[in-house]
């Protein structure tokens, strides 16, 4: 992190402060601990005022991982994860991160250097990099964005990205400075006194109020809890009342452990599949927690309840989105909170006798499809990785079946790209997680093909010595889409790619690697796991999904 000059070090003491070092004071203040990014030209003012700041720096090879990065920092520590990026080129590659961060709500500050300011409002002055509006390519991905022209601007931009990235529904911001007002000597004040207050949507209380009536006179209640859930830390607010109103709970993929999976009321996340589908369109009361109910989470718009919806959701634009509801604004934990306390306890009913009975179906259906090879793979990472450890699961047939089967025994365990579905997120992520929290092992899991979009990390993971170990299950293509095509079209066309010897590639990054097969992989996963730094087991498999319930021919399946 040092910076030299052609005369040696230059000492951080007698170096004239400048928007570099408003941009660190400021995140400092606000209570960020550690930023992630890739240096570039225009953003040297900015990573030179590093040296001179507290933060821990955990630079990735490539701007998108940087992204995924931090995003998966965000959601472990549960808190804004700074991203630092250059200009042009070097910011446009982030903005896959920033969409599944956008997509999962998940609260990272990207700030930006520019072109210097001469160039800047369409001048086109030929500047490196250039662009004719930058902050344009990340207005419509971004929940916010917020432009510096000047050193005194920075601090209070940087706090209004913060309290927008923390403000329900969270989710990506960002800041875009100058390359000259990073560089520029200033005499603004060392930042010391800088705060936000996040805004959190509560519900009026007239709709609480109708929605627990509903509630109290519905026959069948049933609960659909998505990732808003677990974003406002609700999973006992959820328990508690599903309890009291005897209702079967659902969550949605990115709910996993927002109810407990072995719960008697627990339908678990077989949201794909048509016996889960049905039982949600029979309830006379779906309560819907923190979802949209988009593409996935409605088994692909399959989904058509007959009955009433509530849904309690804190992105307004979501609200009556996907279906006709008693809309309620609000953050799920309050409304959840609150209606726990407007009900009264019903006595034993059937809630559970129905949920086992769901269970009981979706494992027949399961069992008749001879997948014996793809649960044991996903038993296996599941019982080597303890229980409060994290896994993060790239777009891939096993991170699919994750989607549907994984057991995440404590909230906010597991994660995907399922909310943008770009590749190569599962290892920048989990680094970014292991950086967050250097106790516990983080598990990673992609096929061969996404692994190729992140296998540049593997030397981030041995310079940082991060405790993650990376799954990489080699079908020898893009298997799903070779699936995919399979089915819908009788052949794949460009699926089957050549791909390097993973164990040897690692290790010659430094990071030991094991090659597995499904016999040893609990074993071998388990191994790598207890072992410090980084690890990298590779099993050489071909698995199949299970048949899907949502397509024209599958309804017998």
């Amino acid at each position: 992190m040092s910076s030299t000059t052609a005369r040696g070090p230059l000492d951080p003491a007698h170096v004239p402060r400048n928007g570099g070092d408003l941009v660190v004071e400021s995140l400092v203040n606000l209570g960020a601990d550690r930023v992630f990014g890739v240096p570039g030209q225009h953003a040297l003012g900015l990573f030179d005022a590093l040296r001179r700041s507290a933060l821990e720096y955990v630079g990735l090879r490539v701007e998108n991982n940087a992204g995924f990065a931090a995003d998966g920092y965000a959601r472990a520590a549960g808190t804004v994860a700074p991203l630092l990026l250059s200009t042009g080129p070097g910011a446009l590659t982030a903005l896959p991160a920033l969409q599944e961060s956008a997509a999962a709500s998940v609260p990272v500050l990207a700030v930006s250097s520019q072109i210097p300011s001469a160039g800047l409002g369409r001048r086109r002055r030929g500047y490196l990099h250039e662009l004719l509006d930058q902050q344009a390519s990340f207005r419509d991905v971004v929940k916010s964005v917020h432009l510096v022209g000047a050193a005194s601007q920075i601090p209070s931009a940087l706090a209004a990205a913060w309290e927008s990235a923390l403000t329900p529904p969270y989710g990506p911001v960002w800041v875009e400075i100058p390359q000259d007002v990073l560089l520029a000597p200033t005499e603004v004040p060392r930042v010391t006194g800088l705060r936000v207050r996040p805004r959190v949507p509560c519900a009026r209380p007239e709709l609480l109020a109708e929605a627990a009536a509903m509630l109290v006179a519905a026959e069948r209640p049933v609960i659909l809890a998505g990732g808003g859930v677990l974003r406002a830390g609700a999973s006992a607010e959820l328990l508690r009342l599903a309890r009291l109103l005897d209702a079967p709970v659902a969550c949605t993929f990115g709910a996993k452990g927002a109810f407990p999976w072995e719960h008697p009321l627990s339908l678990q996340s077989w949201l794909e599949d048509r016996h889960t589908t049905e039982l949600l369109d029979d309830a006379d009361v779906l309560l819907v927690v923190g979802s949209g109910l988009g593409e996935l989470s409605s088994n692909y718009h399959t989904l058509a309840p007959r009955g009433r919806i509530i849904q309690i959701e804190a992105d307004p634009g979501k609200l009556e989105a996907a279906h006709p509801a008693f809309g309620i604004h609000a953050d799920a934990r309050s409304a959840l909170a609150v209606l726990g306390d407007s009900v009264s306890p019903r006595s034993p009913g059937p809630g559970a006798k129905i949920a086992r009975a769901l269970r009981d179906r979706v494992a027949a259906r399961i069992a008749e499809q001879g997948l014996d090879l793809e649960q044991g793979v996903l038993a296996a990472a599941r019982a080597a990785l303890p229980d409060d450890a994290p896994a993060f699961f790239d777009m891939t047939i096993l991170g699919y079946w994750a989607w549907s089967a994984w057991d995440a025994r404590r909230p906010g365990t597991m994660h995907s790209a399922q909310g943008a579905g770009g590749l190569g997120y599962a290892y920048p992520a989990a680094l970014g997680a292991a950086a967050a929290d250097p106790t516990r092992p983080v598990l990673a899991v992609s096929g061969d093909g996404g692994a190729m979009y992140s296998i540049a990390e593997l030397a981030t993971a041995r310079q940082e010595n991060l405790n993650v170990t990376w799954l990489i299950v080699d079908d020898g293509g893009y298997g799903i889409l070779r699936e995919y095509m399979t089915d819908t079209f009788g052949a794949a066309t460009g699926t089957e790619l050549a791909r390097p010897d993973f164990v040897r590639l690692a290790e010659a990054f430094g990071v030991p690697a094991t090659l597995s097969s499904p016999a040893r992989l609990g074993r071998d996963l388990a191994r790598a796991l207890a072992a410090p730094g980084p690890r990298v087991v590779v099993l050489p498999a071909l698995l199949r999904m299970f048949a899907p319930t949502h397509t024209r021919g599958s309804e017998g399946r």
